[in-house]
């Protein structure tokens, strides 16, 4: 250790976020692993095989969540609420499989996900000092960025040209790494099973973020390639026992974003208008899908699946709002900075090289606080219709620009991703787009006011009704064949498009465009920089004895499986059984939300109430992480990460393992399901290698 750094370590012992990590704390990156602290204080050793299966089994669901390979052909398990917007795309008016499930009896009734395309990480290469090096080859913010994104979008594409593999610069420690990682793409992902929403979901919203949990949270898919079932030679095979009270235990998964490394002006911008405004929005739109679900049996299911993701989404960024409005956590958070900030401040080396780095992040949190509500309104995107006409308009005219140039999303190595979500034959509703566009635009005008230069190009002197109606039933957009056309024709076919919602996209792009690129220059440029500056003093400080915030790339966390006491210092038991269940539906009168599904209250006979249900880990975790494996010293399943209790939701700022608890669905209730309700022997058979 240099004797700086010493100077740093000693200046520094105190702060507990981020640095001198507590208890099981961290969603750690493969290549920096905390190998010394487990083997202490676990004495387990984990070996290069052990670690590469857990790699090259994990699977990124890239329209949100995690999962992972069980048996060597291919098999995935994930959560069913991970799987929802598959199960609505592939459901009719005939077949709901959200609300009734999905069963099969062997490989030919195994049907395509329209639009599914899973991720398995191969490979993964420091690029740092490539990244890093190409900034600083000029001088003002605006220039750095714009070099920065170069340089990345450079080494994926010659990635992604040399391997075929998709191809993504990772930005970890805000901007201290950046790492290239290589991965695997399918997009043949087949649904195998999943059980009804009402087994899978029991409890419904009140029981959202709360332990104890009776649910059957999961859903099993295939992955094809060549039209035949792939052989998985990397895959956790199942535990005879499942998971045990104060067993060490591992989650594999893709956490999406944490704060941890946040300064406090970023978090207090997130306190008192991110997350607010937030809020407001999530919850005139949740109330406009209630309304919506009520008008008819369609109604309700082409709704079900909008209604559920926002009422989740709804509860965690108010848990996470309240947490951050909690004075001992804002305490803890500032006693690091305050900290942080002395040692800086009391050597002159450091305060030349680092001194104004918070004054220029909170300079750029000024300028977001005068422009924040343009970010949140001033779109329709939410339309999904919108969404592909406004992506199409993009497509066509940043492929006239170099690669390095173009927006990350149409880079080269993005583009087949791109291509194959925007050509998806997921069914789109014209009811549900009017209504999207009519209150996305009456939200604008509610909080820009009529005069914002977004709602006056966007309404045109029409009402936001009289605008929807002109756009929604008369465009085209809904065939497929002709987005594939006009990918084909680009610029060209774009600019002379008759279809009312392209030349729409055409009218609000330009002020769109220039929103983002205002972000790009001012606030992104900034925040990049004196990220990177921030990231290098940490690590001087600490070197990599900690871990970077999540980004929706693989991580590991360890902890163990154990209960905890609550407010009211009643002690509740790590695991749940079939007993609970049933006794939970029958303490409310079977009424909603906790009525047994039909298909369990039928097959009660036969179930084993003894066998684990749902079970609680120390492991830290955050959302993205829904579908992830729990895995045991071993390398085998022993459970299936679906929620955090209401404890959980500060995760996102501070670990604590004090009451925050991760909640899964317990391997043993996962083969008792398949057993017992769903007579599933074939994969069960799988599952288990018989």
């Amino acid at each position: 250790m240099t004797q700086l750094r010493k100077l740093l370590f000693m200046m520094i012992t105190g702060i507990t976020v981020g640095t001198s990590l507590s208890s099981d704390e961290g969603m750690w990156t493969l290549d920096n692993l905390p190998q010394k602290k487990i083997e202490e204080k676990y004495n387990f050793t984990f070996t290069d095989k052990w670690l590469k299966n857990g790699q090259l089994a994990s699977v990124r669901f890239n329209d949100g969540g995690s999962g992972a390979f069980i048996s060597s052909r291919g098999l995935v398990l994930t959560n069913h609420h991970v799987a929802m917007g598959q199960l609505q795309k592939m459901s009719t008016k005939t077949a709901d499989y959200v609300k009734n499930g999905f069963f099969t009896k062997n490989f030919t009734e195994e049907i395509k996900s329209p639009d599914l395309e899973l991720n398995i990480l191969v490979s993964m290469e420091d690029v740092t000092k490539q990244v890093v090096g190409a900034s600083m080859t000029v001088e003002t913010d605006k220039a750095k960025n714009e070099k920065r994104k170069e340089e990345i979008a450079k080494i994926e594409k010659a990635s992604n040209d040399k391997t075929g593999l998709r191809s993504d610069v990772v930005e970890l420690y805000d901007g201290g790494e950046y790492w290239l990682y290589r991965y695997k793409k399918y997009t043949d992902v087949r649904l195998v099973m999943a059980p009804e929403l009402q087994a899978a979901s029991f409890g419904g919203d009140p029981d959202n973020f709360n332990y104890p949990r009776f649910a059957l949270d999961f859903a099993f898919f295939r992955v094809y390639e060549n039209n035949k079932p792939i052989e998985s030679k990397n895959y956790f095979k199942w535990s005879k026992e499942g998971a045990r009270e104060n067993e060490l235990v591992f989650v594999f998964g893709h956490p999406g974003s944490t704060e941890r490394q946040k300064t406090m002006s970023q978090i207090s911008y997130q306190k008192d208008y991110s997350f607010p405004e937030y809020v407001k929005l999530l919850k005139y739109k949740l109330n406009l899908f209630r309304k919506y679900s009520q008008k008819g049996k369609e109604e309700k299911r082409r709704a079900k699946d909008y209604i559920l993701g926002m009422e989740n989404s709804l509860k965690a960024i108010e848990g996470e709002l309240n947490g951050l409005r909690d004075k001992s956590v804002l305490a803890t958070m500032q006693e690091r900075e305050d900290k942080l900030q002395r040692l800086v401040s009391e050597n002159p080396e450091l305060k030349k090289e680092y001194g104004d780095v918070w004054n220029r992040i909170d300079s750029i949190q000024k300028k977001m606080i005068t422009r924040h509500k343009e970010f949140y309104y001033r779109s329709a995107s939410n339309a999904k219709l919108v969404n592909i006409a406004i992506k199409l308009v993009r497509y066509a005219t940043e492929l006239q620009k170099p690669n390095e140039k173009r927006y990350e999303e149409y880079r080269d190595s993005n583009l087949e991703s791109l291509k194959f979500r925007l050509l998806s034959p997921a069914p789109i509703y014209n009811e549900i787009e009017e209504m999207m566009i009519t209150n996305s635009l009456h939200l604008a005008i509610e909080n820009l006011g009529k005069e914002d230069a977004f709602v006056k190009l966007a309404l045109a002197d029409k009402l936001p009704a009289e605008l929807a109606k002109s756009l929604i039933p008369k465009t085209k957009l809904m065939d497929v064949s002709l987005r594939k056309e006009l990918l084909a024709g680009g610029i060209d076919a774009i600019q002379k498009s008759k279809d009312p919602l392209i030349k729409w996209a055409l009218q609000i792009d330009p002020i769109l465009r220039k929103d983002r690129d205002w972000f790009d220059d001012e606030i992104e440029s900034v925040q990049a920089i004196e990220g990177n500056k921030l990231s290098q003093l940490k690590f001087k400080a600490y070197g990599k004895s900690t871990y970077p915030d999540a980004t929706f790339t693989l991580r590991m966390s360890y902890g163990t499986v154990k209960g905890f006491t609550d407010d009211s210092t009643i002690q509740i038991p790590f695991k749940t059984t079939y007993y609970g269940l049933f006794d939970r539906a029958e303490s409310f009168d079977n009424k909603e939300p906790f009525t047994l599904s039909t298909k369990i209250a039928e097959r009660k006979s036969a179930i084993n109430m003894s066998k684990p249900l749902n079970f609680i880990t120390t492991n830290d975790i955050t959302g993205g992480n829904s579908g992830s494996p729990v895995i045991n010293r071993k390398g085998e399943y022993v459970g299936l990460i679906f929620d955090g209790n209401s404890y959980s939701h500060v995760l996102s700022y501070a670990y604590t393992d004090n009451k925050a608890r991760a909640v899964s669905v317990h391997s043993e209730g996962i083969i008792e399901a398949l057993r017992s309700v769903y007579k599933m022997e074939k994969l069960v058979a799988e599952i288990i290698g018989e």
